[in-house]
């Protein structure tokens, strides 16, 4: 599937509820299923900068795709950086770099965050496509 395909497909799924509790409920949900990074990437260099949360991500690559790893000590911030692996991982560096998040805003979960989970949010993108770029220039 493509960024686009993934992305309209949360889209969808986040349509199905009618308040943001459910929605909330619904992102908790997600951060259980999140395939969690290997604990020797559970370092400083892996943390998230501006989340008031700790969150980690590692990537690697994989045939030439980056496949995302991630945690965090926070329920909901481990069902937002979920979305994100969902929507980012097993794709290609060029792909993760043209892709929008506007997603984000469709769903309303920025609006529905509070300043510093929303901060943390760009946070969370701009190291996944800090990851890209690197991956990208190796080639």
């Amino acid at each position: 599937m493509t960024i686009k395909q993934i992305q309209d497909e949360i889209v969808d799924e986040f349509s199905m509820f009618d308040d943001w509790m459910q929605r909330y409920e619904y992102i908790i949900e997600l951060g259980k299923s999140l395939p969690l990074i290997d604990e020797q990437y559970k370092t400083e260099e892996n943390i998230i900068k501006g989340c008031q949360s700790k969150v980690w991500v590692h990537g690697e690559e994989h045939d030439g795709n980056i496949v995302f790893t991630a945690d965090s000590d926070a329920i909901l911030t481990k069902g937002i950086i979920a979305i994100l692996i969902r929507t980012f991982s097993n794709q290609q560096p060029t792909d993760i770099l043209a892709s929008d998040t506007d997603f984000i805003d469709e769903i309303g979960l920025k609006e529905h965050l509070s300043p510093t989970r929303a901060n943390g949010l760009v946070s969370m993108i701009k190291q996944i496509k800090m990851y890209a770029l690197a991956f990208q220039s190796k080639r």
